[in-house]
Order: C-alpha cells, then structure tokens, then sequence
C-alpha cells in the first residue's frame, strides 16, 4: 500500500477541476477550526461578500481526526459568514471528518462560482472528481436528497448536502453530514454556512473513501496507550454516564435550576411546564416507546458516550433523531410549546429544510412577538415553517434569521449578537457565557466556551471574565482537535497531558507546549479576530442587545452587567 500523505484537496466550481496540492508549511500543525481560521486569513478578502466568487467554503477534519478516538472525528466547515459578517466555523459529527481523513485531505476548499445556475452533486474519491447535475434533487428536503444520493453512490460513503434552505440562500442554512446509520442529520448548523454552499452550487458532495487508509502514525505503541487512558476517563466520568442516559436534554432541567433557559422570546429564565420537556421526560418516552426510540445513539462510530437519541413517536415511526437540548430550548420553551412531540416535528421539518434549529427557533420568537404566531401553538409555528418551505416573503425573512426578523417587524427584543441567535442559555443568569456571546469572533454561539458549570457566582458581574476565558481557549482546542464538547471531560480528567500524548505519538511533534489545547485555542482565536478586524469589526460588536442590559429577568432582577471594559480586554493576554 503506498505511504499515506496528507494534501489540500481545492476544487474550482467554475472551471469544475480539482487540484491535490501538498500542505504549506504553516497549515501542518493546524487542524479544524484553527485551520479554517488560518486558510481564511491567507486566501480571502475579509471585505468579500459572503455569497460571492471571492468568499471559500473550507472542510477541515481535527488533527486527531481519523482513529475512532471517541467523540474526535469531527469536521469543521468554515468560511465568511453571510448572517454575521464575519468568519464562521461549525461543526458536526457523522462520517464526513472521518472519512476525509482515510483520503488524506487536510483540508477541503471549495471557491470560485458556477458559470451558470442550477447545481451539482460533486463526487469525490481517490481517482479525483466527477460532476453531476442535481436538477432532480433541486427543492428536495434532506432526507429524500440522502436516500438517493446513497442509493446511487452506495451506502459506504460519507455525504454532506444542503436543502431547499442552502438552494434558497438563506442565512441560516447549515450543512447536513451524514451519521453511521446514513441519517443526515449532523449539521454544521450556525452561521448560514450552508448558504454559501448553495452559492458555489453544490446541493451534495460525496465523499467515497475506498481504498483509503488510516492516516499514519508515527508512535503507534504511544498512542494506543494514551487512547487507552483518554477512553478509560471518558466511560468512566460522570458526565459521560449522565449524557448517555439524557443526552443533551440532561440541561434542561439544569438551566432551569439557574433561571436560565429560553422562555417566551428570552423574556423568562423559567418554563412553568419544565417537567414535560425535561431530559428525564424524553428518555421515559424513548424506553416505554420503544424501538426504533434509543436515549442511547451514536452520531459517529466509536464514540463511548453516546448523547444523541432517536425519538420515534407512539406510532412507532421516527419523528427525529436526534432531538437535542438547544431545539428543546429555541424551538419549545422559548415559543411556549410544551410538547417533546411537537418540538420533534418541528425540529424534522427544520432539519429537512436544511436550517438551523437554533436560528429558526429564534426567529419565530420574534415572529410571535410580532404577532404573526401564538405562543405555545406547534401548528402555528408549523405553518410559519411552511412559508419557509414555499419561499415566500415571510419565509425568507425567517429562514434569514431572528436579526432580519427583527429589522423586518420593528422588534426590539432579538437575541442576537453580531446578528446570530443566542443559544438556549440566558446571558442574564449565566453571564459567563454571555461574556462568551458578546466577545467570541464567531457571534452568540454557547459552543464556544458554555460556562454553566465553572464554579463560580454566575450573577456576579465580577468574576465572569476568566471563566469565559479558559472556556473559549480550550473550546478552541478542542475544535482544532475534531473534538465534541463532550469529549473534554474525558481530556480534561486524563493524567499526563493525553492532548500532548496523542498529538506526539500521531506527529511525531516532541516540541509541543504542556497545554497544548490552549495555546491551540490562543492561536486559532487570535487569528478569528484579525478576521474580523479585516472585515471591520470593532469593540462595538462584542456586546450583547442592549435591552438584555435595562431589563431584568422577573426570577432573580438580574441584567447582564459586566462591564464593557471587561468585553474589551478579555482578549489582552493572547494578542
């Protein structure tokens, strides 16, 4: 078998040629985001238009992508955000990240535009690329789209597609990628990247990964000991164990503890009918359903937590898998619905739609506070799901996002920073992560550094700084790794440094720092804000609505308080 090799893999959409180019020197010790991160800053004009021939759609697996290390085979999608304005990374699990890896792509750059309309499944495998027209998947939801597309390219490969949503270029379109049972339903959600997608006129890209390999490693005796070590404090540490039997939904009854869940368009940090959307709630349906119902699901082979879920209904019929926290908080509790039924018929409807849960959900809070939908009503949130489907006005306004919905109908309440949707947990009640909203290059987005379980006062305005800090620096690592959120627990609890340990034993790097996941974090955050700074960005866009400072939550009086001099030098140690 020949020597594996690493190579950036650059696909022109006008002129459909692909190039395999060796990796340039100060892109090998990159990975996932920091990568992205990296290849944005070197290659496009932070003043492009998002949807434009000058704007990349980059796919880059973690440095750890490739050796079913659980909860580590992550991809990262990045490019300029069309719904922020600024640079964007989102990630997800399922098989692309994997694969990619075992066909030696350090990266995968998508640029340039179609000469014409109308779009493409492009098919990728070591022989190179082959092009097809998508005309019969054009309008197609997700779900249909992978039945056929694995119906065609067979059931081994990976896929990473669009819907109607990413045709439609709406801003918050993701990238669906499909998981080990061939769901499309992993999706590199935030930010509209899947709209940028649709710009290069992909609907697909298939990535078949026969007669690939393993990526090479340099230590094999090393590693094997340190994964050992790594899965060892995953399986054993307790939130491993409770994610398994809750899943994400394991949060909502912890956020309602700290009066910080969605309620009624982030008017409210408690839901009078917690107990029906709660974590517990959902695993009693999914054991006394039945299967095809699992509390315990997989979203890439080889993980050993297994948050995901599939939720099937009393019918015995999937409505959705998986349905998680963030869609239980936008998509319920903010709207007032109180149904794990509807939020997952809901939630199918996004997913097939291509969007992102987070966004939409947001949105039609404001549509509710605009009068266009009544609280608590699953139908009527249906029908406004419907106008998206259908393209119309209204419909494009939701599926661009809660800030144009708010633009579009005079509402003041939009939660939103850098016009991307906060995520199910309250700023006012968690101020950590509203630090995190407020300052992180990539818009309101809790994956990039949630604070809810440092242990501090999270209403003191005072020591909320450093908590943010540290979370966004190792959330940065950590995609730069291909790692879940989840797997952190079992890096952080590994004696020895297992990030160093791994990356050694997989490189053959002996000259790697001890905290290797911060610095990792440093340099990719570093290199996001020149991005921004590139795109004119200013200290301005590092703060939360300005409502969120004057109005209080009624369970605790609490505004979010820290202070702007606090936004504007969370930063100064690593720049």
């Amino acid at each position: 078998m020949a020597e594996y090799k690493s190579q950036v893999w650059r696909v022109n959409v006008r002129e459909q040629i692909l190039k395999r180019e060796d990796v340039p020197e100060t892109w090998i010790r990159l990975g996932g985001r920091g990568l992205l991160a990296r290849i944005l800053l070197d290659e496009v004009d932070a003043k492009c238009d998002p949807l434009g021939a000058g704007n990349k759609l980059i796919f880059a697996p973690g440095l750890l992508v490739g050796h079913m290390l659980s909860s580590t085979d992550r991809i990262s999608v990045g490019g300029k955000s069309p719904l922020t304005g600024g640079i964007k990374e989102a990630n997800a699990g399922g098989r692309t990240g994997y694969h990619m890896a075992f066909m030696g792509m350090k990266a995968l750059i998508i640029e340039n535009q179609p000469k014409e309309n109308g779009f493409w499944v492009l098919h990728l495998s070591l022989n190179g690329a082959k092009w097809e027209k998508a005309d019969d998947l054009e309008g197609v939801g997700v779900y249909e789209t992978a039945l056929k597309l694995l119906g065609k390219y067979g059931d081994k490969v990976a896929i990473a597609l669009i819907g109607p949503g990413g045709e439609m270029l709406m801003k918050s379109a993701g990238i669906q990628n499909i998981d080990k049972d061939k769901v499309p339903a992993r999706i590199a959600a935030r930010g509209g990247l899947g709209a940028v997608m649709g710009s290069k006129g992909l609907k697909a890209i298939v990535f078949d990964h026969a007669g690939g390999q393993r990526p090479a490693i340099v230590s094999p005796e090393a590693f094997k000991v340190a994964q050992k070590d790594y899965t060892k404090s995953v399986m054993e540490h307790p939130q491993s164990v409770t994610y398994r039997d809750y899943g994400t939904a394991a949060m909502t009854q912890l956020t309602q503890q700290f009066a910080g869940i969605p309620v009624h368009n982030f008017s409210r940090g408690t839901f009078d009918k917690i107990e029906n959307v709660s974590g517990e709630a959902l695993r009693e349906f999914t054991l006394t359903r039945g299967k095809p119902s699992d509390p315990s699901h997989a979203c890439m082979a080889g993980c050993t937590i297994k948050c995901s879920n599939v939720f099937g209904g009393e019918d015995g019929k999937i409505i959705v898998s998986p349905l998680e926290y963030e869609t239980i908080g936008l998509m319920g509790t903010n709207l007032d619905i109180d149904s794990l039924d509807t939020i997952g018929r809901l939630n199918w409807q996004v997913n097939d739609l291509g969007l992102d849960s987070i966004e939409v959900g947001a949105a039609l809070g404001v549509a509710a506070e605009a009068g266009l939908m009544k609280w608590g009503d699953g139908d009527s949130a249906l029908k406004l799901i419907d106008e998206i489907r259908k393209g119309t006005e209204l419909g494009r306004k939701l599926g661009d996002g809660a800030a144009d919905m708010g633009d579009k109908y005079g509402i003041g309440r939009v939660p939103v920073v850098k016009r991307q949707a906060m995520s199910a947990y309250e700023p006012r009640s968690i101020k950590g992560t509203g630090v995190t909203y407020a300052t992180s290059p990539q818009g309101a987005d809790h994956t990039c550094g949630l604070t809810i379980r440092a242990k501090i006062d999270h209403l003191d305005p005072h020591t909320q700084k450093d908590a943010s800090l540290n979370a966004q620096l190792n959330m940065g690592g950590y995609d730069s790794l291909g790692a879940c959120i989840f797997a952190g627990f079992g890096y952080a609890a590994t004696p020895d440094g297992v990030v160093k340990r791994l990356l050694k034993a997989r490189y053959g790097w002996d000259d790697l720092p001890d905290n290797i996941l911060q610095a990792l974090g440093k340099e990719t955050i570093k290199m996001e804000r020149e991005f921004n700074k590139r795109a004119g960005f200013t200290a301005k866009d590092d703060r939360l609505p300005e409502w969120m400072t004057i109005e209080a939550l009624p369970e605790n009086g609490s505004v979010f308080d820290v202070s702007e001099e606090t936004l504007d030098h969370i930063f100064d140690g690593i720049e």
